[in-house]
């Protein structure tokens, strides 16, 4: 033991969970694409099955707090508490709806590149069939003004 040298200088050595840069070899899911986007929509669907239930719960919990009757000033105030909070939880559960709506607008504008390449090859079609009639007009116009000009000019020599 004698032997060991003890001191305080630092000695830096890798991390071993240092991965800087390195990607894995194996796929992070065993899933293909169609059973992912079933998986994500499925998510989707949960989340905003959950925000309607709050705000349909909430809802019937004000229409029941609202019931008249005879009712001292502690349970009128302990009703305005309660009505209070479900409408506090009703506006949570908007806005999370709001912006569920909005990431899923995203996702569709940003991520739907099969229906935008549909699109864009549809245009392109028509834009192509476009073209091809405005040159058969051309060339028709053409061959009629050319004839006119020869009929004309052959005439006029006679």
């Amino acid at each position: 033991m004698a032997d060991l040298t003890k001191s305080d200088v630092s000695r830096p050595s890798a991390l071993p969970t240092a991965r800087l840069l390195q990607r894995p070899t194996q796929p992070l899911i065993d899933q293909d694409s169609n059973e992912y986007l079933d998986n994500v929509e499925e998510e989707w669907n949960k989340r905003v099955d959950v925000e309607i239930e709050t705000l349909v719960d909430s809802m019937v919990d004000i229409v029941s707090l609202a019931a008249m009757g005879d009712k001292d000033k502690f349970r009128i105030a302990e009703e305005a508490f309660q009505a209070q909070c479900r409408a506090e939880s009703m506006i949570r559960a908007a806005n999370s709806l709001m912006s569920t709506t909005h990431s899923m607008k995203l996702l569709l504008l940003l991520s739907d590149e099969a229906q935008i390449a549909k699109r864009r090859d549809a245009e392109l079609r028509s834009v192509q069939a476009e073209k091809t009639d405005a040159q058969k007009k051309v060339a028709a116009l053409l061959d009629e003004l050319l004839l006119a000009s020869k009929s004309s000019g052959s005439g006029s020599t006679l």
